[in-house]
Formats: C-alpha cells, sequence, structure tokens
C-alpha cells in the first residue's frame, strides 16, 4: 500500500459549502412547516445541525479508515443486513408508515430509512466483488446474471415499499459500477427491454403511479390534486427570476409547496435566490463529480476505483433525479437533494460516503491542487 497523502482539499472544502449552504436554505425552507406543525420555527434545523455535526465527525472517522479494511466479510456481512433492514419494514411494531408509504424501521425511538443504507451496501459489495474477478466478464448468464439477481431482490425489495425513485436510483448506480467493472454494454441491451417493460406495468397496474404520470403530463388538469406539488413547484422557480426574491423571502415555502424542506427544497432555493444560486448549487455539484471521477481514475487499485465510481455517480444520480423532479422534467416522485434536504439517516450516509471517497483520495496519485 502506498504512503497515505493529504485527502482531496477540492472535495472536501466543496462538500463543507454545499453542507453549510444547505442547513441555511433548510432553515429558510421548513421554518413555517415547523411553526405550524411543532409551534417552533427551529424544529426542523435543530435537528439537521445535530446530524449534520454527526456526519462530519463519521466523515473524518471514514476518512481515516483504509477502505480495504471493508474487505470480504464486512461487504457480505453489510449486504445480508442491508436485505434484512428491508425485510423490517414490514414488520407490524418495526416498519412505520410515513404518508400512506411504509420505508422506514422504528427501533429504539429512532427512525430509519434502509434504502438509504443500501445504497452504500451494494456499492461496497459490487466494488469488491468486481475487484476480486479473474477474468472478464463476457458471458451474460454466467458473469452478468448473478449480479443482476442481487440488484433484482434489492428492486424488489423497494419497489414493494412503492419506493420507485430508490429502485431507479439503486439500480441505475449499480449498473454504472458494474460496466466500470467492466460488463459488456451488449449485457445491458439484453436487459433493456424487459426492464422497460416491467417499469412500465408496474406503473401501469400501480395507482398512485398512473395518476402521477398524468399529473406530469398535465399538473393543470389535477390542480386540487396529484399536480399541485408539480404547479407550486414550477411557481415557485418561476418566481425567482434572475437573482431571487431573496434570502428567506419566499412565499411557497408558507405551506403552498407540499414537501418545501425536503423534496422540494430545490424550488424554495431557485425562487430565494433565482437563476445565480441555482446556477451556484449546480456548480458545486459538477465539481464534486469532477474530483469524484478524478479520484477513481487516479485510484491505486481496481477496488478503491469502483468504490469511488460508486459514491460519486449515487451523488450526482441522486441529484440530478431530484433537480429533474423539481422542474417537471420527470414524473414526481419523492427523492431528496443531498447536503440539502432534511433527513437524518440520509445526511449523514452521505457524508460517511464522502469520508470514504476521501480516504480513496489519499492513496490516490495525482498532484492536489
Amino acid at each position: 500500500m502506498k504512503e497515505k497523502k493529504p485527502f482531496d482539499f477540492w472535495l472536501f472544502m466543496t462538500v463543507l459549502i454545499m453542507l453549510s449552504f444547505g442547513l441555511v436554505i433548510l432553515f429558510s425552507a421548513s421554518a413555517p412547516w415547523s411553526q405550524k406543525d411543532y409551534g417552533d420555527i427551529y424544529y426542523v434545523i435543530k435537528s439537521q445541525l445535530i446530524f449534520a455535526a454527526i456526519g462530519i465527525v463519521a466523515m473524518l472517522f471514514s476518512a481515516n479508515i483504509d477502505y480495504h479494511k471493508y474487505g470480504k466479510l464486512f461487504v457480505h456481512l453489510f449486504i445480508a443486513g442491508n436485505i434484512f433492514t428491508l425485510i423490517l419494514v414490514f414488520i407490524p411494531g418495526i416498519g412505520r408508515e410515513v404518508n400512506g408509504q411504509w420505508r422506514q424501521i422504528f427501533i429504539g425511538g429512532f427512525n430509519f430509512q434502509p434504502s438509504e443504507l443500501a445504497k452504500l451496501g451494494l456499492i461496497l459489495f459490487l466494488s469488491y466483488s468486481l475487484s476480486k474477478r479473474k477474468k472478464d466478464m463476457d458471458s451474460f448468464f454466467k458473469d452478468f446474471t448473478p449480479y443482476l439477481i442481487l440488484i433484482g431482490v434489492f428492486a424488489g425489495l423497494l419497489l414493494m415499499e412503492t419506493h420507485l425513485s430508490a429502485t431507479i436510483i439503486i439500480c441505475s448506480v449499480a449498473f454504472i459500477v458494474l460496466f466500470a467493472g467492466g460488463a459488456k454494454l451488449r449485457h445491458f441491451m439484453i436487459i433493456g427491454i424487459p426492464a422497460l417493460a416491467g417499469l412500465m406495468a408496474f406503473i401501469t397496474f400501480t395507482d398512485y403511479m398512473t395518476s402521477r404520470i398524468r399529473a406530469f403530463i398535465d399538473p393543470w388538469s389535477d390542480l386540487q390534486g396529484e399536480g399541485w406539488q408539480t404547479v407550486q413547484s414550477l411557481y415557485a422557480i418561476g418566481s425567482g427570476g434572475i437573482f431571487g426574491r431573496g434570502l428567506g423571502q419566499s412565499m411557497q415555502k408558507f405551506l403552498w409547496l407540499p414537501e418545501a424542506q425536503n423534496d422540494y427544497i430545490f424550488a424554495v432555493l431557485a425562487e430565494e435566490l433565482g437563476f445565480i444560486g441555482v446556477l451556484a448549487v449546480l456548480i458545486l455539484f459538477l465539481i464534486f463529480i469532477w474530483r469524484g471521477i478524478k479520484i477513481a481514475i487516479n485510484a491505486p487499485d481496481v477496488y478503491g476505483s469502483l468504490v469511488a465510481v460508486g459514491i460519486t455517480s449515487l451523488i450526482a444520480v441522486q441529484s440530478l433525479f431530484n433537480v429533474a423532479v423539481v422542474t417537471k422534467s420527470v414524473p414526481p416522485t419523492g427523492v431528496s437533494l443531498p447536503f440539502f434536504s432534511s433527513g437524518g439517516t440520509s445526511l449523514v450516509l452521505f457524508l460517511v460516503e464522502v469520508g470514504i471517497l476521501l480516504n480513496i483520495s489519499r492513496y490516490s496519485n495525482y498532484e492536489r491542487i
């Protein structure tokens, strides 16, 4: 193993800036909802600050743990634990219903969303397994199918939770890691049509999805129902203009825009800070992706490279998906914006993943400028 170097300063500072920026926007977006439901405008931000502090400590901790320690025993136990916790969601008394959906477990007074941990678990498992292969992935059935079955297990459990956004994200990231790890383009072409057909069937025979598709096509046709969230989001973005209304001056966050502190926080950001603020945030995400790709390219081994690819693509795909939903580029489905949306589990795990990426950068061979 090469000698440790300083971790990637650009990546570290970019994440800290996004986190700080996100906390400010979150306070603005969450204040009206916090006041209405809890009588305290600081309710959400106080919780998020605690998790941010925990996340920063966890990030620095994981940045100093050699990523090779996430070896064979760890990744196999981790992936088994991921599947187990996804199943726990459906057990009465442990699983918890939120907004009519079963996606969380509640143990010892603590809420936890297993899908967030499953994303990291699948990245680590696939990266480790692919890095240990002795031959190319030539055969679809012998080489590619076992990975496909594992991804299918995760996707099936998430679809049972009616968690379509997490399903799309975790499958997208898994396929990116597989492609980077040597899977052939023809493998993805073989599964492309069946996967698309399955997705269309799921949407067609799932009532809440068909109503969302109709609302996506013409949200104004159901303004008081499924189209409400999309229309309010577009109002927020459109009224922001070039420079925005000003920090804290959003109108849509005053209980017009549902989930303003979570899935639709990007709309509040656009309304308050305008095109300039949106551009600044997108540039920060692009810098993150640039540094993540640089770390992956210069990683000292295949395992480190694939883990870096997985973590970078996870944050890139989820961010892109969130912005696409908020701007009505894709049908509405719940997905948070990394480092900005409320949610303690998600924030801590994103920062842990950044810590792993920083650790890989310590062994990578490139100029730190």
